[in-house]
């Protein structure tokens, strides 16, 4: 049973591999975008862990990120999701991201719940 107000919070260290340089997503050696928004993923993977059936699944339908504030390497960025939504088989989280100095970035994101053989056999 999947419970609004569930929350799961983690932290990283910001490592060379986590850059906008090393994504191509910009040419600074700062935290990116891209690496933001798998955190903030993996955080509400995370936060599901323990709720879903037998034999389910989820994956992302929808996210809409605010990166807001650059992080150097070597800082650590922490990262909560909370399930504010469930909606049959959809699953809506807010996600908020931090270093530490303060606020780097929020997020609205949708998982979908999913049988992963059927889904599997469709592609």
């Amino acid at each position: 049973m999947i419970e609004n107000g569930k929350t799961f919070t983690q932290e990283i260290t910001v490592a060379s591999q986590d850059t906008a340089e090393a994504y191509g997503s910009g040419k600074l050696p700062v935290f990116a975008t891209p690496a933001l928004v798998a955190l903030m993923e993996n955080t509400a993977v995370r936060c599901l862990e323990g709720m879903l059936e037998n034999g389910t699944d989820t994956v992302g339908i929808a996210i809409d990120v605010q990166h807001t504030k650059a992080t150097a390497v070597g800082q650590k960025v922490t990262c909560k999701a909370t399930v504010t939504e469930v909606d049959n088989r959809r699953i809506g989280f807010e996600i908020e991201a931090w270093d530490e100095k303060g606020p780097i970035g929020h997020a609205r994101h949708d998982r979908f719940v999913i049988y992963p053989e059927k889904f599997m056999s469709k592609l």
